[in-house]
């Protein structure tokens, strides 16, 4: 178990600049996740970190060892960590066992305890040590290629979008039991996703990536609350912008004259407004009147659409319970929870 650090890390595919000055910390024994979409640079940060690619700037610190970076480079197998890639890979020949302790010194391949022990931590039965892969579900095969990154004890796991084959429910369990042996082992793990509720519920930290840059990294309620910009407010979940004005401690939107830290001077700012903050009054109501343009049920929730009155165009999408969905069409007051969040523009 170390910390892992990279600063100033610039990496290219071949005539095709990919990371761009990256610079992140991982706490020994946390998880951090790298959440961005599709070929903004998370699986190259992956493989930089794991050595499989050399970065062209900046250094990697795995604990106290620096291992790339000014003339130095320690090359995979001697960096100590575990990978668990998106589809398992594991050895369709091979069975449970033989796959899990694959990675182990010879000596230690027997070890039927270690096994045992592993197959405990990841929440599989004992007797599927002698099973094959296509004798397991897509979860079931995670959580073996997740045993067999641990068998070696590495210093740092990586995770590149491991639950992302798999169906929503399988999804669920699957990440809840890898994250629970992640923290009976107090691996230090990065996890890469493009999946904001799994960055969310997963991590202790998110890193938020675009083009090839970290733009924010914190805590996963201090990001969720206060993005940096709507980039990274809109990647961290449903999102609702008004123009403001700041003065006098609060900002003059179309929803009123909210209080807002930061709301000094007078400048044109963003509020962002998150659906679960919006409350739906009664027509007449305090609050602001709106109609019900649409809406988008989903059983436990919904997110209803609504146009403000007075206002050309502006939009608003609440989350409400599900079976206290307004209709298409009715009229409602609309009121803010807590404080919105200004981004400045």
């Amino acid at each position: 178990m170390s910390d892992l650090r990279l600063s100033g890390i610039s990496a290219s595919h071949p005539r095709t600049p990919v990371l761009h000055d990256v610079d992140l910390s991982v706490a020994s024994g946390s998880t951090t996740a790298v959440l961005g979409p599709s070929g903004c640079g998370k699986t190259t940060l992956l493989r930089v970190v794991a050595g499989f690619m050399r970065p062209d700037a900046g250094e990697v610190h795995i604990g106290s060892d620096l291992v790339a970076g000014g003339g130095t480079w320690v090359p995979p197998e001697k960096r100590g960590f575990g990978y668990v890639a998106q589809e398992g890979n594991l050895f369709p020949h091979l069975t449970v066992a033989a796959n899990i302790t694959y990675g182990l010194p010879r000596r230690d391949r027997k070890d039927s305890a270690r096994v045992a022990e592993l197959l405990e931590l990841v929440g599989l039965p004992g007797d599927h040590a002698g099973r094959r892969p296509d004798q397991l579900s897509g979860g079931q095969q995670q959580r073996v290629a997740l045993a067999r990154a641990l068998a070696r004890r590495p210093r740092v796991v990586l995770l590149d979008e491991p639950f992302s084959a798999l169906d929503p429910e399988l999804r669920v369990a699957t990440r809840d039991a890898v994250a629970a042996a992640l923290a009976a082992e107090k691996a230090t793990v990065v996890l890469v996703t493009h999946d904001q509720a799994e960055a969310l519920s997963f991590a202790d930290q998110v890193a938020i990536m675009h083009e090839g840059r970290i733009t924010q990294a914190g805590a996963p309620v201090e990001v969720y609350r206060a993005p940096t910009d709507r980039r990274s407010a809109v990647s961290l979940g449903e999102a609702c912008f008004l123009a403001g004005r700041t003065g006098d401690g609060v900002v003059t939107c179309a929803l009123g004259s909210l209080p807002v830290r930061g709301a000094s001077g007078e400048r044109d700012v963003d509020l962002l407004i998150r659906p679960e903050q919006l409350h739906l009054g009664v027509d007449g109501g305090a609050g602001c009147p709106a109609q019900v343009t649409r809406t988008e049920f989903f059983g436990h929730d919904a997110l209803v659409e609504l146009r403000l009155d007075g206002v050309d165009g502006a939009l608003l999408r609440a989350r409400t319970i599900g079976p206290l969905t307004p209709p298409v069409g009715s009229r409602v007051s609309v009121t803010v929870d807590g404080e919105p969040h200004l981004i400045d523009r």
